[in-house]
């Protein structure tokens, strides 16, 4: 059958002349978005527990200075202030840090840098999902290691990087979609056996809401690993794209050749500098992230469901069956007017995964819950 443009005319007809590896890709993204649910259920969700954003928002000052930056310029194309304020919070330098439009913006550039068609990368199956489909996108070839007890496995992860010549390993610590985490010392052990010429992808996302001993205390000129970390999580600014990776200045400094140097708003980058300023305001929401974890997980034991214990500003819920009994929970919590996501591949997608919220988002999900698994069981 063939694929047929907006208008209708077969795609052959429209004489693109796209490269062969694009008319190899599926046409899919790696997630569809609440908004699209919206459009295609005509009504709005009651509450957003799918896209672990943080309801709880940035800090007041982040809001006043993005709402007091002038738009009319262009933002500054080496983030300069920025930069500097996250090295010092680092404790590195300005040429070990580049800012891009969220983690997965950065993971972009990445790949473009390192795979061409047909060069390896390993990941973990059912692991992030952008990452594969920044791979794909570039004609890499993904290996990938499954889960051991919910866990990303870093030891195999590394095992298959030397029995494929890997470019790239990519690992997030603490992980979605599961939200278990590793001692950092367990990364710091696995960067050890990593084979010569791969590079670690460590994805550190949701780090600022991990127990202490999480985050791997790599020294930024490592050039064995890249470190991402974004304030779309902790810093509630998922809607600004702000991110930004920690490595080695020559791999940092490459970034240049391949990223979009105005990709970056003024007010984004104001919004970030005052965000990391406040960190007061950051542990006020670390502790209603915390209280949160904890409600979820006792709404899922009340209603004989299994939570796991989460490092990340989500928790995952094992409903006790499969993934189909899964998905039926899930559609019928839709169904309620509840945002929510789960695991993409077994086992893990016997889970459901609900986002930390307020008292009123959960006590959504709350009366929700039973219903949907009463529906889901018959």
């Amino acid at each position: 059958m063939l694929a047929l443009c907006p208008l209708g005319y077969p795609f052959e007809m429209t004489n693109f002349r796209v490269t062969a590896l694009a008319q190899s890709l599926p046409s899919t993204v790696p997630f569809v978005g609440p908004e699209t649910q919206e459009r295609a259920q005509g009504r709005s969700f009651q509450a957003r527990l799918g896209a672990n954003e943080n309801v709880f928002g940035p800090s007041p000052k982040a809001i006043q200075a993005m709402s007091e930056t002038p738009q009319w310029m262009y933002g500054d194309p080496e983030s300069h202030d920025l930069r500097q304020a996250l090295a010092k919070h680092h404790g590195c330098t300005p040429d070990h840090i580049m800012v891009g439009e969220g983690i997965d913006g950065i993971l972009g550039y990445l790949v473009r840098l390192f795979v061409s068609k047909g060069d390896a990368v390993v990941t973990s199956d059912g692991a992030y999902p952008t990452f594969n489909y920044h791979v794909a996108g570039f004609g890499g070839t993904l290996h990938k290691i499954a889960y051991v007890d919910d866990h990303e496995d870093p030891t195999s992860l590394v095992k298959k990087a030397a029995e494929t010549d890997a470019k790239l390993v990519y690992l997030a610590n603490p992980d979605n979609p599961m939200g278990t985490w590793h001692k950092g010392t367990a990364i710091l052990k696995a960067l050890d056996a990593l084979p010569k010429g791969c590079v670690m992808v460590l994805d550190e996302a949701y780090v600022e809401t991990a127990p202490a001993g999480t985050e791997a205390k790599v020294d930024p000129d490592d050039p064995r690993v890249i470190r991402m970390r974004t304030f779309s999580k902790a810093y509630g600014m998922a809607g600004a794209r702000v991110g930004y990776a920690i490595g080695n200045p020559v791999l940092i400094a490459a970034f240049n050749k391949v990223r979009n140097h105005f990709g970056m708003n003024r007010a984004a980058q104001a919004g970030a500098l005052a965000a990391l300023h406040d960190q007061g305001y950051l542990e006020n929401t670390l502790a209603k992230v915390e209280i949160s974890r904890n409600r979820i997980a006792q709404i899922a034991k009340d209603n004989g469901l299994t939570p796991i214990t989460s490092a990340t500003n989500f928790v995952s819920i094992d409903c006790g069956q499969d993934g189909a009994f899964a998905q039926r929970v899930l559609a019928a919590l839709i169904e309620q007017g509840l945002f929510v996501r789960m695991p993409f591949v077994a086992p893990q997608n016997r889970c459901i995964r609900i986002s930390c919220g307020t008292d009123e988002n959960l006590e959504l999900f709350n009366t929700a819950l039973p219903k949907a698994l009463k529906i889901a069981a018959e």
